[in-house]
């Protein structure tokens, strides 16, 4: 299996290197700007699920973190992708041959990540600030191709190995997008259905002011079903939301600021101008 030769992606946030606990069994962790997750799998031995794996050349750096986490050797039962944009696959290839795992998406996200089919390429065009404007000669969108590696998730919605959580088909930043629930204590993993950064300024990138925002304007090609992806998020009402990108949110302040995400939606998230703003 061919390891696609991805950009050194020169961005990064005061939480680089981070970790925290979100709870007793989930653990997230930054990646440069970008939060992927280990999820524990319930039981009296202390496996696990990896979610999302993401920026390119850091399976390195992820690999130390999980031995320095879990013990030298150890490996996730399964990687679970919430969608193949670079920034949550960019080291799933090194990894899946280091570890020779499953990795399980959504069936819309396998063309992009069996080397079938390039994901539309990034829009600079759109407001928003510096990340925006540099995002197409900064970010990669070809395919990366895991072979038979990579499987559909459950048709019941059910998670591999984690019986407590479903996963959601939230599309419109990506086709497959998905997020992860978990009903018993209310965690959401948002990927990037929304995010809790503004993700097109670079300055509140670097030093990850929170506010909560929709996914990242440039590369979410429907709008419309983004609106209607985060619709569906809040009638969960959960109680804690991680996103792909920013700060961990909670309580009421979550709950406030996915009500007002939903009802101004257009204009906390939808560009004024795009090219993938226009017919949405």
């Amino acid at each position: 299996m061919e390891i696609v030769k991805d950009k050194l992606i020169p961005v990064t946030s005061v939480r680089a290197g981070k970790g925290e606990e979100l709870s007793a069994d989930v653990f997230m962790y930054t990646n440069q700007v970008v939060n992927l997750f280990f999820v524990e799998i319930p039981g009296p031995e202390k496996k696990w699920v990896m979610v999302d794996t993401g920026m390119p050349k850091s399976a390195e750096t992820l690999r130390d973190l999980v031995e320095l986490r879990y013990g030298e050797g150890s490996k996730p039962e399964a990687i679970i992708l919430t969608h193949g944009h670079f920034d949550h696959v960019g080291a799933v290839e090194e990894l899946v041959e280091l570890w020779n795992v499953p990795v399980y998406a959504h069936p819309l996200e396998l063309p992009y990540l069996t080397g079938k089919q390039n994901y539309p390429e990034p829009d600079s065009t759109v407001e928003g600030g510096m990340v925006a404007k540099l995002s197409s000669m900064m970010f990669p969108n070809e395919a990366i191709n895991l072979g038979n590696k990579v499987t559909v998730l459950p048709e019941d919605h059910s998670v591999p190995f984690l019986p407590e959580w479903k996963w959601i088909h939230t599309p419109g930043h990506a086709p497959g997008h998905i997020s992860l629930f978990r009903e018993t204590d209310g965690m959401l993993l948002v990927g990037d259905a929304f995010v809790t950064v503004k993700q097109e300024s670079l300055y509140k990138v670097l030093v990850q002011e929170q506010e909560i925002s929709g996914p990242p304007r440039y590369l979410t090609t429907d709008w419309r079903q983004a609106w209607e992806s985060v619709k569906k998020l809040q009638a969960l009402n959960p109680s804690v939301a991680a996103t792909g990108h920013g700060a961990p949110m909670a309580g009421e302040l979550l709950k406030t600021s996915l009500d007002k995400l939903v009802q101004e939606f257009e204009t906390i998230a939808i560009p004024d101008h795009g090219r993938y703003v226009d017919g949405n």
